[in-house]
């Protein structure tokens, strides 16, 4: 019986055939988490335990609250590094790495055909590289630390196909807002989502990664796009391991199938306070704000830095505007300096802050205060996410958050492209 891509890569860590609804045991090929270590270390110790199983799989990036901000987080961080030296565990990133999305994947542990666990909920953005990578909570982080497996049910499949070309202006944030406009925060629930058709081929690797990473926010198990040449150029040089590309078998029974047409979508944004709450950026412009933010494991990658520097290159935020930068990671920190566009983004007013997850957390780093408003490029807006209950958040692409920053007034970005 053919498989999609989730059922077939379960099956080979099962050692048999499985479909949609079983539920295996499985030995994930690497375990990511992030400052939540601390927690987990914890969870750990009250399993009595003196060694983790497989201190060679875990890799740990230290990105939600870096440097820390007080006390209790600098603490955490400590009893992450003594925890680190004292089991071995060689894939320790600290503080000035960057997020652990991008760090994960520039190093070369996002691989296609690989079952990737992860403490943090976009852990789905590895799908992008043709990974199955899945969120999982704490304890049973600490669980796979001690034991080496997992319990996992297989994933049904949804599938999105998308035909044409981005008009411009428009990004795959954009693209992956509609989708989760149109059907839901709750669509996908514990499903995997396969992204295809010939549009998705076309996707950068960076774009990619955004819709892998928000498939979460549909509620997925799990996001994919099939491996193709730019995957493999990509991972040329950095591959940790040897991989096999799992694609799904021709035939495959899908939960559903969802089309889009790129060529017609205009820019999307997120209103206030759930990530499905989307309409056309068009619809909601005029709306004044307080501040932008452009980063985040979601858009904080070179592409995203490029388009905002496009359209802000000499020209100047709107004085009541406080614009936010955060690159991913020291590796696009790096490069964006010597593409000058870190220099374009100050010039224009942009505060650059150090790469990690910053504001999006709601810890630390430009907090909103009570009655503020962001228009920023993360992948949440819940009530309270980055600062004060009262404060509001809208979700747009780095395009329309850039544009924005000009006018001080949510506004659309084709205009300036």
């Amino acid at each position: 019986m053919p498989q999609t891509f989730s059922e077939k890569i379960l099956s080979r860590k099962a050692g048999r055939s499985v479909h949609a609804g079983e539920v295996i045991t499985a030995v994930p090929d690497y375990y990511l988490s992030h400052d939540n270590s601390s927690a987990i270390i914890g969870e750990f110790k009250k399993l009595g335990l003196a060694r983790v199983k497989a201190p060679e799989k875990i890799v740990i990036v230290l990105d939600h609250i870096v440097p820390a901000a007080d006390e209790k987080y600098a603490q955490n961080h400590k009893t992450i590094r003594e925890f680190v030296r004292a089991q071995g565990i060689p894939n320790f990133f600290d503080i000035q790495h960057g997020v652990c999305h991008q760090v994960f994947s520039e190093d070369g542990f996002a691989l296609p055909g690989k079952v990737i666990m992860g403490s943090d909920s976009h852990t789905t953005t590895y799908g992008a590289y043709g990974a199955f990578s899945a969120g999982i909570g704490r304890t049973e982080m600490a669980s796979i630390w001690a034991t080496d497996e997992i319990w996992l049910r297989v994933p049904e499949t949804l599938r999105i196909e998308f035909r044409g070309d981005f008009p411009a202006g428009v990004f795959a944030k954009d693209a992956i807002l509609k989708v989760i406009g149109d059907n839901g925060a709750d669509r996908a629930n514990y499903e995997a989502v396969e992204f295809s058709g010939p549009a998705a081929s076309r996707f950068s690797l960076a774009s990619r990664m955004v819709l892998a990473n928000m498939a979460a926010e549909m509620g997925a198990k799990n996001g994919y796009f099939e491996p193709d040449e730019m995957t493999l150029e990509w991972l040329k040089d950095r591959a940790k391991a040897d991989f096999e590309i799992v694609r799904s078998d021709p035939g495959a029974v899908y939960e559903a199938v969802l089309k889009y047409d790129l060529s017609g979508l205009e820019p999307q944004i997120a209103c206030p306070n759930t990530v499905d709450n989307v309409k056309p950026v068009r619809e909601v412009a005029g709306r004044p704000f307080h501040q932008a933010l452009i980063g985040t494991c979601t858009n904080g990658r070179l592409e995203d830095l490029e388009i905002a520097a496009r359209i802000l290159k000499g020209r100047k935020i709107h004085p009541h505007i406080r614009l936010l930068i955060l690159p991913a990671s020291r590796v696009v920190y790096v490069e964006a300096i010597k593409r000058g566009l870190l220099e374009t983004l100050s010039e224009a007013g942009g505060v650059i802050l150090n790469p990690g997850c910053g504001p999006c957390l709601g810890a630390h780093e430009g907090l909103l205060a009570p009655g503020e408003v962001v228009v920023g490029t993360s992948n949440r807006n819940f009530k309270g996410r980055m600062g004060a209950r009262d404060s509001e958040i809208y979700l747009a692409s780095p395009a329309t958050v850039a544009a924005s920053a000009l006018e001080g007034r949510i506004a659309d970005p084709r205009k300036y492209l």
